[in-house]
């Protein structure tokens, strides 16, 4: 079974130097349908004009997840890391017991387009910590390429949550397969382009959650989609 959340039925939100999009519950959006899926608790689609971000907040107790389509975002933190992430940048800050960062465009002229994806932890109370790994697209082209999971196997970012976390990148015509386990919960999120999910379209910015299939396909049916696949504990 198949559930589409369609684009265009997430919450928005915009503030002139924000313009988001809310998969799931958040800030001002509340759908008590809509809370998450599995240990997902948020995917917003941002959006953030130049010379504008973030300023320092607080966070306690989640897995959060960025991953930067186009442009350039600055984060600094209060366990002192920053960094500049760019597409194929993949970060990963467990907030624990607490942690302030920022989140900032540098550029004065290019937006920054992104996703932020909350995941509920394992367990509470991890020590705050920080981990930023790049993955160019040769190695997400036209194949599953894992960059989340507990362990931080094959290169991946380490998620303290039972999630294994993939990108793809696919060419029109192309197509890539994934096993479903029978005891797990799997969300696929289309960032950009256009895929056919086991033969239902998907398009920029839909969501679909997956139960009771063997197999996930996703063929591309436009010149460059790019998607992520979570693969959770039921």
């Amino acid at each position: 079974m198949i559930t589409i959340r369609p684009s265009t039925a997430r919450g928005t939100a915009n503030f002139g130097w924000l313009d988001s999009r809310h998969t799931f519950s958040f800030g001002n959006y509340y759908d008590p349908d809509h809370m998450g899926f599995a240990s997902l608790r948020v995917i917003n689609e941002d959006k953030v004009a130049p010379g504008h971000g973030f300023p320092t907040h607080g966070h306690r107790n989640m897995e959060i997840v960025t991953y930067v389509l186009e442009g350039a975002l600055e984060h600094k933190d209060s366990i002192g890391n920053g960094s500049i992430m760019r597409p194929g940048d993949v970060q990963r800050m467990t907030a624990g017991t607490g942690i302030l960062h920022s989140e900032f465009n540098p550029s004065d002229a290019d937006p920054v387009h992104l996703l932020q994806i909350w995941l509920l932890p394992g367990q509470n109370g991890l020590k705050p910590s920080y981990e930023q790994t790049h993955f160019p697209i040769a190695e997400k082209q036209g194949k599953l390429k894992l960059i989340g999971s507990p362990e931080g196997r094959d290169g991946s970012v380490t998620i303290h949550q039972d999630v294994n976390l993939y990108a793809t990148v696919l060419s029109e015509g192309e197509t890539v397969t994934h096993a479903i386990a029978p005891d797990r919960a799997l969300w696929v999120q289309v960032a950009r382009g256009a895929v056919q999910l086991n033969d239902r379209p998907l398009y920029a910015g839909d969501g679909a959650a997956i139960a009771q299939e063997d197999t996930l396909t996703l063929s591309s049916t436009a010149d460059a989609s790019e998607v992520l696949i979570f693969d959770m504990a039921a």
